[in-house]
């Protein structure tokens, strides 16, 4: 009898296998709660608040200025512990945005153009308005370079503040979110590249275009395991250094290069499955099978099970988890550790950067993306989503407003001086946590808890019905 998926494997001490499942299944699920990511960089962002204004607060500051070094033979590379953080482990997390951006393009709502209409059209104005309500309230030079910090909205938060409001939010409305979300992602890379990063180096982009091109001539010989990638990917990350473009933008490049049709597919696996097991079933049949006489079988089940997705869509599944619970909450870990003081504070401009982060956030992110949704409804362009009304957009409007991962990027990026670094991150965190509370209580006096059951739940299905 073959073994079942309830048996024990060979040498499994069945207390502490019991025990294993009763401590861990509470975790596994939490892992797969929308809201739990928010959770847990909500709880790192506490702690370095909590740790940075605490009697040991220079520790937290010291610990992000060790230095780690990486090297081989006469190349050694030498940085702080927070430079690995932003610039090295965050190139991953926009990996991953490269790769939702990819996979969006191709078959998600940005593979039309009038299905993404309405999301662009809201995006576009949650990036606007926010930037010209924070230039108005810092005109001078000294501060203006901070604009780009309240455009950013964040995925894990906001998408979690939705989860907590329940059945009130329709399907369609997180689908809007969601994809408003990804095109602001969008928005905030190409700021990010053209605004925020120092003079190009035409010798670096020579070889950040020779680590893109090495990606290229991998794919054409059919190279399709992941762990080939990472060598022309550094050499692509390193490129970007010297160019003076912000390395983590290579992440982002070897995303949207990544393929997304799959080599099997679902057909392409059941087929090799089949000859697998009707060659096994012969050889044990003949009596002659030997251990060693499998390697060959599984070889081809592991390829057949490798390429039975495409890859986009399976580097994004396994690298989402390490990213939503490891590497976003140990870069707020980083970089929330925000000194609450007069002397961190003390700088001239620091009173009109956080004001312009807050009001840029909590008030310029919803009207954006109202007016400019109302705006392209009423010129006939979009229609909203069978089950979404305008109150519902609010809602999406306000939770937009939750910047912190990608507006504390920006904000590093921004200014170079502490005290107006540290006001700019305490606007992120204030007006993220205002832009919750807003949405919080927007969404539960005003969405109905008895949403329409006949409601569109993609935005796909909700164009069509205004076709018809």
């Amino acid at each position: 009898m073959p073994p079942s998926s309830s048996q024990l494997a060979p040498g499994t001490w069945a207390p502490a296998r019991r025990l294993a499942q009763r401590v861990l299944g509470p975790i596994d699920r939490f892992l797969h709660v929308e809201a739990a990511s928010g959770i847990v960089l909500l709880i790192a962002a506490v702690i370095a608040l909590a740790w940075a204004n605490s009697p040991w607060g220079d520790a937290y500051d010291h610990l992000w200025h060790v230095p780690l070094t990486i090297g081989v033979g006469s190349f050694v590379f030498t940085q702080s512990l927070h430079f690995w953080i932003n610039e090295g482990l965050m190139t991953i997390f926009f990996f991953v945005v490269g790769l939702e951006i990819r996979r969006e393009m191709y078959e998600g709502e940005l593979s039309d153009l009038k299905r993404a209409a309405l999301p662009i059209a809201a995006a576009v104005g949650g990036m606007v308005a926010p930037a010209l309500l924070y230039l108005s309230l810092n005109a001078a030079p000294v501060s203006r370079h901070g604009w780009g910090i309240p455009m950013a909205t964040d995925i894990a938060f906001a998408v979690g503040v939705l989860a907590l409001l329940g059945k009130r939010v329709p399907p369609a409305l997180r689908v809007l979110l969601l994809a408003l979300a990804i095109i602001d992602d969008i928005g905030a890379i190409i700021v990010i590249a053209l605004f925020y990063s120092s003079g190009i180096s035409v010798s670096g982009l020579l070889v950040a275009t020779a680590g893109a091109l090495a990606v290229l001539v991998l794919q054409r010989f059919g190279v399709r395991r992941p762990l080939a990638y990472v060598a022309p990917g550094a050499v692509l990350w390193w490129g970007m250094l010297r160019a003076g473009v912000h390395p983590t933008i290579a992440g982002v490049a070897i995303g949207l290069l990544t393929p997304v049709r799959s080599w099997f597919g679902s057909q392409g696996f059941l087929a090799t499955a089949r000859d697998v097991v009707d060659e096994v079933g012969a050889m044990a049949r003949r009596g002659d099978q030997k251990i060693d006489d499998l390697l060959t079988p599984l070889r081809r089940i592991r390829t057949a099970q490798r390429e039975a997705l495409p890859p986009v869509v399976r580097l994004q599944a396994a690298l989402h988890p390490w990213v939503a619970f490891g590497i976003m909450p140990l870069f707020a870990f980083a970089n929330a550790g925000v000194r609450v003081d007069s002397s961190s504070l003390d700088h001239v401009a620091s009173g009109t950067i956080l004001l312009g982060v807050t009001v840029g956030l909590v008030v310029g992110k919803p009207l954006g993306v109202f007016l400019a949704s109302f705006a392209m409804v009423r010129l006939g362009v979009c229609a909203l989503p069978r089950g979404v009304g305008w109150t519902g957009l609010g809602v999406v409007g306000c939770v937009a407003g939750i910047g912190f991962t990608m507006a504390i990027f920006i904000a590093g990026l921004a200014f170079n001086d502490a005290a107006m670094l540290a006001a700019a991150k305490l606007g992120v965190l204030l007006a993220s946590a205002m832009a919750a509370v807003v949405g919080l209580a927007v969404g539960r006096f005003m969405l109905s808890d008895t949403p329409d059951p006949g409601a569109a739940t993609t935005l796909a299905e909700a164009e069509m019905s205004t076709e018809q």
